[in-house]
């Protein structure tokens, strides 16, 4: 596990102490990476990292130019992981760590660190995602997210491969979704026009 590309390229993430967490394999994480470049939600942004584990995203957020970084975990272990990826990467300054169930707060905004969110990474325990129906926890945190990222911005959700979301959740609606073996990421941005990508598409 590590940094694949800009500033802190090649650095090798630590690892976390159990197994509760699923750091995005390195193959899938430069695929999400190469959509997320086509809508310039990268350089110069603001990102949050949700159920962020040892902050894999959010890491290879800042290391290709992202501004600031939020992460949310409520496990405690794994927060002290987290920090010391911050620490070893060198971006204390422009991360902050919240311990916090992400499903209640969301990408907060605390003592005005950031503004709105230019980009949301979502990836709770799959048991946790399975449900998503509209009065499912993942339909309330997107929901919230409505609230919390910019016009421009946009909320990826890793689930597993069979799980299906709604078209939409309050003004969020599904442009695109990509599989990767066993995985489905899908992006969500906030309702503005009819136009979508194409989506749907099986990677493995």
């Amino acid at each position: 596990m590590r940094i694949i590309s800009g500033t802190k390229r090649g650095m090798k993430l630590l690892p976390p102490k159990s197994n509760t967490t699923r750091p995005v394999i390195d193959r899938v994480k430069e695929s999400i990476f190469d959509v997320l470049y086509k809508y310039n939600l990268i350089e110069d942004r603001i990102v949050a990292d949700l159920f962020c584990g040892t902050g894999s995203f959010g890491l290879e957020a800042l290391s290709r130019g992202a501004k600031q970084a939020v992460f949310v975990d409520m496990d405690r272990s794994v927060i002290e992981v987290l920090r010391k990826n911050i620490a070893k990467a060198d971006f204390d300054l422009q991360s902050r760590v919240i311990c916090a169930n992400a499903f209640k707060v969301g990408a907060p905004n605390q003592n005005s660190f950031i503004s709105k969110f230019s980009l949301v990474f979502v990836d709770p325990p799959y048991e946790m995602s399975k449900e998503t129906s509209e009065n499912s926890q993942l339909a309330g945190l997107l929901k919230l997210l409505t609230e919390q990222i910019s016009d421009d911005g946009l909320v990826i959700v890793r689930t597993e491969k069979g799980v299906n979301l709604l078209d939409s959740y309050g003004n969020l609606r599904i442009i695109d979704k990509r599989i990767w073996s066993s995985m489905a990421v899908v992006f969500l941005a906030l309702k503005k026009d009819d136009k979508q990508t194409d989506g749907n598409t099986d990677n493995s």
